[in-house]
């Protein structure tokens, strides 16, 4: 079994900073695709990045140049770098990670953290 624990979240003001880890533990081989999701109030769930073992990452038009995805092998960890965070990015962001298990590939998520972006 896997468990996904997110944190980092927070109140920021607009215009800055603020990276959520998604730490992954339990029985698994390694992590492969990894991606960050988030969803507004009243609003549906949407996808902000996605990032394969393949090497291919892709963002939302609207935080292209601004969140980064990376990951630490050794500590299974995932990360979102959020710089010049804007209103509009308040949100419950949530982990999705493909993990490879004993019983093949095997997906995850988090179980949310709220960021809040005042203007």
């Amino acid at each position: 079994q896997v468990q996904l624990v997110e944190s980092g979240g927070g109140l920021v003001q607009a215009g800055g900073s603020l990276r959520l880890s998604c730490a992954a533990s339990g029985s698994f081989f390694s992590i492969n695709n990894m991606g960050w999701y988030r969803q507004a109030t009243g609003k549906q769930r949407e996808l902000v990045v996605a990032s394969t073992t393949g090497g291919s990452t892709n963002y939302a038009d609207s935080v292209k140049g601004r969140f980064t995805i990376s990951r630490d092998n050794a500590k299974n960890t995932v990360y979102l770098q959020m710089n010049s965070l804007k209103p509009e990015d308040t949100a419950v962001y949530y982990c999705n990670l493909i993990l490879s298990t004993s019983w093949g590939q095997r997906g995850a998520w988090g179980q949310g953290t709220q960021v809040t972006v005042s203007s």
